[in-house]
């Protein structure tokens, strides 16, 4: 049976991540929802890039901007 990413994700709700996004930023904030597109809501953001780093607040990103995603406090395991 295929999981679906997005019910994945939605398990993160509430949890810190990480984000890798497509322009090479990175963002970091508390993941406050996803939605079928896998569109984000992040709140308290920071944004990082080579050159610095500054606090965003909340942000929406959409889906098909996030390379990676990851979430140090998070384990996904396959639901039974």
């Amino acid at each position: 049976m295929a999981v679906n990413p997005t019910h994945l994700v939605e398990r993160l709700v509430s949890q810190r991540v990480t984000l890798l996004l497509k322009d090479t930023r990175q963002l970091t904030g508390k993941l406050m929802g996803v939605d079928e597109h896998m569109n984000l809501v992040l709140d308290e953001t920071d944004e990082t890039t080579a050159e610095m780093s500054r606090h965003l607040g909340r942000v929406v990103l959409r889906g098909s901007n996030v390379v990676t995603l990851h979430s140090p406090q998070g384990t996904l395991t396959k639901p039974t």
